[in-house]
C-alpha cells in the first residue's frame, strides 16, 4: 500500500475539524445521517475515538483505559475537545515506530497502520456525516478520497461484515471514487 498513513490520517483531522466548525448553534441537536445520533453523538463519537486512538496507540489495554471515554466528553467547548483530541491522535500515530507497534483494540491486537488505516476511514467518512447533517459542502478532498479508496478496497467484504457501518448500497463502477467509497460504507452520496 502506497500510501502515508500517518499523514493521510491527520489531513482527514483537519477536514473534518472544518466541518466540526461549521456547525451552527442550533444544529448540534439535530438527527444527524447516522441513525439514531444527534449531530453531537456523532461529533462525540469521532472526539472518543480519537482519545481511544491516543491511548491504544500508545500502547494502553481497552482495560487499563476502563470507561473513561464514556458518555459526552464534548463538554461546553466541542470545537475545543475536538482540537484537543485530533492534536493527540495525530501525534500518536506521528510517533516512531507507531505504525509497527501493536494495538490492543476490540478486534486485535493489529499492528498500528491497520488501525491507523481504520482511524483515517472512521475520521474521513464521518467528516462527511457530519458536513451532510448540517447542511455543508460534501465533497472530500480527492487526495483522501483515492487514499481512503486504497485502504478501504482490500478490506470491503471484511469491513461489511463487520457492521461498523452502514449497509452496502449497489452504485455504478464508473461512480467517482467518492460515490463508490461512500456507497460501500452504506451512505447515499
Amino acid at each position: 500500500m502506497d500510501v502515508d498513513l500517518p499523514e493521510v490520517h491527520a489531513r482527514s483531522l483537519d477536514v473534518t475539524r472544518e466541518y466540526v466548525a461549521g456547525i451552527r448553534e442550533s444544529q448540534w441537536d439535530a438527527e444527524s445521517v447516522c441513525k439514531g445520533w444527534s449531530v453531537r453523538v456523532l461529533v462525540n463519537h469521532i472526539v472518543t475515538g480519537n482519545d481511544w486512538a491516543a491511548e491504544l496507540a500508545s500502547g494502553k489495554t481497552i482495560e487499563e483505559v476502563g470507561d473513561r471515554l464514556d458518555g459526552d466528553v464534548l463538554g461546553d467547548d466541542p470545537l475545543a475537545s475536538y482540537d484537543r483530541s485530533a492534536a493527540a491522535a495525530a501525534a500518536v500515530f506521528r510517533a516512531p515506530g507507531a505504525m509497527e507497534a501493536p494495538c490492543a483494540v476490540s478486534y486485535g491486537p493489529v499492528p498500528g497502520s491497520v488501525y491507523c488505516g481504520h482511524r483515517f476511514m472512521d475520521v474521513l467518512i464521518h467528516g462527511w456525516d457530519v458536513a451532510k447533517s448540517t447542511n455543508q459542502d460534501t465533497a472530500l478532498p480527492t487526495g483522501l478520497v483515492e487514499a481512503c479508496w486504497t485502504v478501504l478496497e482490500p478490506q470491503i467484504d471484511m469491513l461489511a461484515g463487520s457492521g461498523a457501518f452502514g449497509e452496502m448500497i449497489i452504485v455504478p463502477d464508473d461512480a467517482p471514487t467518492q460515490t463508490r467509497l461512500l456507497g460501500v460504507l452504506g451512505r447515499i452520496a
